[in-house]
């Protein structure tokens, strides 16, 4: 069976634009007017991928998204954010909740088509990945029992903060990582950095992996990702 997308949006013609060109490209979809009915709708219905808008009527996308993370039972439903909130800051904020990626409004139907079908890739990539001892991806292996990271030109020496790094990047391709999201992961809720410190992790890193570190992206103003393969 095709994934199932669950369309959260409350004006009528864009949730039917969204529909028809997702059932066009394959996938199967379900359809609700407002948050409260999300919340419902996914625990009743468990949809493989939820469409998100922020403005929504009785409970606010954001609400929902945090909501629905926080819940074991749709914690693990990834979520992509449609919504006419274009500033940098609306950005972060979905991406630091936990939506998986961030669409603004006006958007083109393929590009969302295009968007989901990535989305849905990568968390495959990531289940393949999750339980395996060795990734590789763009010409670098990383052997997780060793605790090793080669290339064609050798071993990589990594610091543990390194190491840490690149296999988060690499179990999630093109994944947009905010800075605070890589402060939690890498060094826990109780640590107070500053965005700079990860900026310096990134850095040395992609200089450790010289030709092989274009493959970590900046997404400006927002954090890293690691480039999906084509």
């Amino acid at each position: 069976m095709d994934a199932k997308i669950l369309i959260v949006e409350d004006e009528r013609d864009i949730a039917d634009l969204l529909r028809y060109n997702l059932q066009e490209a394959g996938f199967e979809t379900d359809y609700v007017r407002n948050g409260a009915d999300a919340l419902h709708r996914a625990v009743e219905k468990t949809p493989d991928l939820i469409l998100l808008d922020l403005m929504l009527p009785e409970v606010d996308g954001m609400i929902v998204c945090r909501l629905l993370k926080n819940d074991p039972r749709t914690k693990n439903i990834p979520i992509v954010m449609v919504t006419a909130k274009a500033e940098e800051k609306d950005r972060v904020a979905g991406l630091e909740l936990g939506a998986d990626d961030y669409i603004t409004k006006p958007f083109s139907p393929r590009e969302v088509v295009l968007r989901v079908s990535a989305v849905l890739r990568r968390i495959q990539v990531g289940k393949q990945t999750e339980n395996t001892k060795r990734i590789e991806t763009h010409g670098i292996t990383i052997d997780l029992d060793k605790h090793q990271v080669l290339t064609e030109n050798g071993p990589i020496d990594l610091t543990a903060t390194e190491f840490k790094l690149i296999t988060l990047f690499a179990r999630s391709p093109g994944r947009v990582f905010t800075r605070y999201i890589l402060m939690d992961v890498i060094w826990g809720q109780d640590y107070y950095g500053i965005d700079r410190t990860v900026d310096t992790h990134v850095s040395r890193l992609r200089r450790k992996l010289g030709e092989f570190g274009k493959h970590i992206e900046t997404v400006h103003g927002v954090g890293y990702r690691f480039k999906g393969s084509s």
